[in-house]
């Protein structure tokens, strides 16, 4: 027996409402009708849904699940139909910390300008795909590793890596530091989503290493001053705050910015999206030689 959505809505209208009787009434329906669709979805489920009483009505830990992705479910299938009547879609793009760093802004701008009934909306979600291999996004900016079997990417820049230091901390009166130096420090590495691991320095030189969970434990960390981070630059842009420094980081190769979207089905924005963000790290790549040289003149 299949699931229907019919069923899902009347999952959520009971829970929401608080009884069998006003989920009745919210759908149109009996009371009846009510019980027998919730029925229908424990037998299609195969596990029960709703612990009831004459008083009260509990989800079960089973319950607690489905109904998580049932309204996850509903309203994607209302954002589709949105969409249809309407003609106006919507692009999701993923990241784990930063985004596009310093060229968010403008791609937002831009996209904005140059793509008027597509809707765009940026989701942080920390997971190493930027929320992709979870649903929650169309397409995603990563900086780590990508699974080329199930997804499709392309390199659209590179990042120079920085070190994130407390505003007190000697570094932070310096103009760069060298990767060499950081082995006397304790550094603090993002598991989940982090580009620093043990692999960026040679093998008996590495420093102490501690991890957290998300980019706040992260800052907070540094904050404090325990340790210190090694993060791309974009992270810079996106998360200036009192209490941290960064400053370049020497001795280290660049961090390649993915575009990561799926290899079956893309959204049909994903083109345009890849060639505006491949264009704005192109243009920075650009004015970054221009200054270089000039400097050097």
């Amino acid at each position: 027996m299949d699931v229907e959505l019919k069923q899902l809505r009347c999952l959520v209208a009971i829970v929401d409402t608080g009884s069998f009787t006003d989920a009745a009434l919210e759908l149109g329906v009996s009371q009846a009708a009510v019980s027998r669709t919730l029925a229908g979805l424990e037998a299609a489920l195969g596990v029960r849904l709703l612990h009831r009483t004459s008083h009260s009505i509990s989800l079960t830990p089973s319950g607690t699940h489905v109904l998580g992705r049932a309204r996850h479910l509903l309203a994607e299938v209302d954002t589709l139909t949105r969409e249809l009547a309407t003609g106006h879609t919507t692009l999701r793009i993923g990241h784990a910390w930063s985004a596009m760093g310093h060229h968010t802004s403008a791609f937002q701008r831009r996209w904005a300008a140059a793509q008027p009934e597509v809707e765009l909306r940026l989701v942080r979600t920390n997971t190493s795909t930027g929320g992709l291999a979870e649903g929650v996004c169309d397409l995603a900016i990563v900086r780590g590793p990508v699974d080329g079997q199930r997804f499709a990417s392309t390199v659209v820049g590179l990042e120079r890596r920085v070190v994130a230091v407390a505003s007190d901390d000697a570094w932070a009166r310096r103009r760069s530091v060298g990767l060499d130096e950081t082995r006397t420090r304790t550094v603090v590495v993002d598991r989940r989503t982090g580009t620093t691991t043990p692999e960026l320095w040679p093998t008996g030189e590495r420093p102490t290493l501690t991890y957290t969970q998300d980019i706040d434990d992260w800052l907070a960390a540094i904050t404090a001053g325990r340790c210190i981070g090694i993060t791309p630059e974009s992270t810079a842009t996106q998360y200036r705050r009192e209490g941290i420094a960064f400053r370049p980081l020497r001795g280290t190769a660049p961090v390649p910015v993915h575009v990561v979207w799926p290899r079956r089905d893309p959204h049909p924005a994903t083109a345009e999206a890849v060639a505006l963000i491949s264009e704005l790290y192109a243009e920075g790549a650009a004015k970054g030689a221009h200054l270089r040289s000039r400097r050097a003149s």
